[in-house]
């Protein structure tokens, strides 16, 4: 979770009252906080991520103040309107085709803002931005630059210019090998001929997204004027970024101004500070939370969360701030009612029916099956429920059939989830061939069926130079006799078997399972050596 470091003083500041430091850090965590530590003025709160409007001291300030009472309500902000207009190209659509922007002016860059602003930034791209693969801030001083602006994609080899940090001008390539940040973030761009670029009307480079800003528009602490842009594959997610970073700015006195967007035939006006309804249901909030809440109180505790709302007939009607990335759901307003009312205000009390838990029979099943095989000198183990097609099959003998497999899958080695435990072992055995023998091994795992249904497997493996069907068929009917269950066993062909080998375990005249002694090809295409026999047993048919 993100932890938020602030000045005692610069919060009182930016909040506008006065509120004591130990009532503060007492009833601050109830809006959804963890205490960290406080050290003099310096305080230090790990909030929960699913806020990042309260990544940054101002959000804080601006939250406490509705929670303490001393400002309830939707916190409204004044937007001038600019003559700043941003162009979008379709060279830009394939590689990161949404932008926003906003122009924030008379701000005063105090030290505490600066620190604040960078790590406000930061901690959006890593929660909210997926680490910039999603959203990606450009903060840049105004002065040097002249609109409109333009956002466009470009060969990485045809431009260059100053990163920040660096004196000597590098193309976009060269930015991604040699610059610390192009280093890091070079895998958000990687496949893409065409990279992002914003330049101003004389050409002169902002920001290259999601890598790094030129030093042109650098911010220093003479910067009055801030133009910001937020680029990013999820039109939602870099609005929430905007609306995060220039409420922050306003909190500590900046005037926002309104820029235009043209994409193609859109033109849209941001930032959009205009808040969102939703219906909050009275009877859905009380069956919830098991209160009786009415909506006048309803609205009292909203507007202690930072909301405005109007009562209608059977429920409020709720005005939820731009900044509120949180709010999906219905639910998601309950919890803030949950929070305004006051966690420690809910009445406890024990259950009206004792009641005691117990085991469901499977689970006492799989219980008796676990303690049959230890019994019986095997080794617990609990492999990856993920897999692969060539493990699954092919090592196996077995044409492919039916599995889940998994979308667009990062490695080979895990591309289905498995729908036996054999091959599982088996590569257990694998990793451990440098170990004596013999070796015996056994799991209760679940697989997933023809049908994409969970099921419960138990399963073993013993590789040594003895091992052989007897032995395996000894250990079959050890289980079942463990069970008490009724069985048959039937010679079967199997092709990761040897002939005659290989038996299939009825139940009332049902396959359940089968076992026996592995064909020489399974255990040399496993890149094991020995003689090998394997057990398994649809534990949940039993």
């Amino acid at each position: 979770m993100p932890v938020v470091t602030f000045d005692y003083n610069d919060f009182i500041n930016i909040l506008g009252y006065k509120i004591p430091k130990k009532e503060l850090v007492e009833k601050l965590p109830m809006i959804g906080a963890d205490f960290d530590q406080v050290e003099d003025d310096e305080i230090s709160m790990e909030f929960f991520p699913d806020r990042p409007d309260l990544t940054s001291v101002e959000g804080i300030a601006r939250a406490a103040r509705a929670f303490f009472n001393f400002k309830t309500g939707l916190q409204k902000y004044d937007i001038k309107k600019s003559d700043v207009t941003i162009n979008v190209e379709p060279s830009v659509k394939k590689v990161r085709p949404h932008v926003v922007t906003a122009l924030v002016k008379n701000v005063t860059m105090t030290d505490e803002l600066i620190s604040s602003l960078m790590e406000l930034q930061e901690k959006l791209h890593l929660g909210l931005g997926r680490n910039r693969k999603k959203v990606a801030i450009g903060v840049h001083n105004y002065e040097p630059v002249e609109p409109p602006f333009t956002y466009k994609g470009v060969d990485p080899n045809s431009v260059q210019f100053v990163p920040l940090n660096k004196v000597e001008s590098m193309t976009m390539a060269e930015i991604l090998e040699k610059h610390e940040k192009g280093a890091d973030y070079a895998f958000v761009l990687e496949g893409f001929d065409k990279h992002p670029l914003i330049v101003d009307k004389n050409n002169n480079v902002l920001s290259y997204p999601p890598i790094i800003n030129g030093t042109l528009t650098e911010v220093t602490p003479f910067t009055t004027d801030l133009f910001i842009d937020v680029t990013g594959t999820d039109q939602k997610a870099i609005n929430y970024a905007l609306n995060i970073i220039v409420t922050a700015l306003a909190e500590r006195g900046g005037q926002i101004y309104s820029t235009t967007v043209k994409d193609g035939n859109n033109t849209y006006t941001t930032p959009g500070l205009k808040p969102t309804k939703r219906k909050l249901r009275t009877s859905y909030l009380n069956k919830i939370l098991g209160t009786k809440l009415n909506e006048k109180q309803i609205i009292t505790f909203l507007k202690k969360m930072g909301f405005n709302a109007t009562p209608k007939k059977d429920f409020v009607e709720v005005e939820i701030p731009a900044w509120r990335a949180d709010i999906l759901h219905e639910v998601d307003l309950v919890e803030d009612v949950a929070v305004g009312f006051g966690y420690d205000k809910f009445d406890s009390e024990f259950p009206s029916d004792l009641t005691f838990g117990k085991e469901l029979p499977k689970t006492k099943l799989y219980d008796a099956l676990r303690s049959t095989m230890i019994g019986l000198g095997f080794n617990e183990v609990t492999t990856f429920t993920i897999s692969n097609e060539n493990d699954e099959f092919n090592k196996i003998g077995l044409e492919p059939s039916e599995r889940a497999q998994i979308k667009n899958p990062i490695t080979e080695e895990y591309t289905c989830l498995r729908v036996g435990l054999i091959p599982s072992l088996l590569k257990i055995l694998n990793e451990n061939r440098h170990h004596s023998l013999p070796q015996q091994i056994f799991e209760m795992g679940i697989v997933v069926d023809k049908t994409f249904k969970n099921r419960h497997h138990l399963g073993f493996v013993k590789i040594d130079a003895k091992a052989n069907f007897t032995e395996c068929k000894s250990y079959a009917e050890s289980i079942l006799r463990e069970m008490g269950k009724t069985y048959h066993i039937k010679s079967v062909e199997h092709p990761g078997f040897i002939k005659g080998r290989c038996a299939e375990i009825q139940i009332d005249n049902k396959k359940i399972g089968y076992f026996g002694e592995l064909h020489p090809k399974t255990i040399t295409d496993f890149d094991l050596e020995h003689p090998i026999i394997a057990f398994e047993l649809w534990a949940d048919q039993l």
